[in-house]
């Protein structure tokens, strides 16, 4: 099934803040990790209902693929 795209639009901003908080990531730092991540790809293309989860599971998600990709680095950026 395919989400409305502005409800999904409207998912990843909601998705993109919080994964910032919980990084402690700028906000243009954790919007360019969301776009260019696994996740995005699976939510996009509609894998599994992925846009059904909630915000705080899929920044969760989120969070941990980019610990995976960093070598468990939590941060290299500074909030705004």
């Amino acid at each position: 099934m395919n989400a409305n795209l502005i409800l999904l639009q409207m998912k990843y901003a909601r998705v993109v803040v919080r994964f910032a908080q919980i990084t402690d990531l700028a906000l243009d730092k954790a919007l360019d990790f969301f776009y260019h991540s696994e996740l995005y790809q699976l939510v996009k293309d509609g894998v599994s209902d992925m846009h059904c989860m909630s915000d705080a599971y899929l920044a969760e998600d989120l969070k941990e693929e980019y610990m995976e990709k960093n070598n468990g680095v939590m941060s290299t950026g500074i909030m705004e």
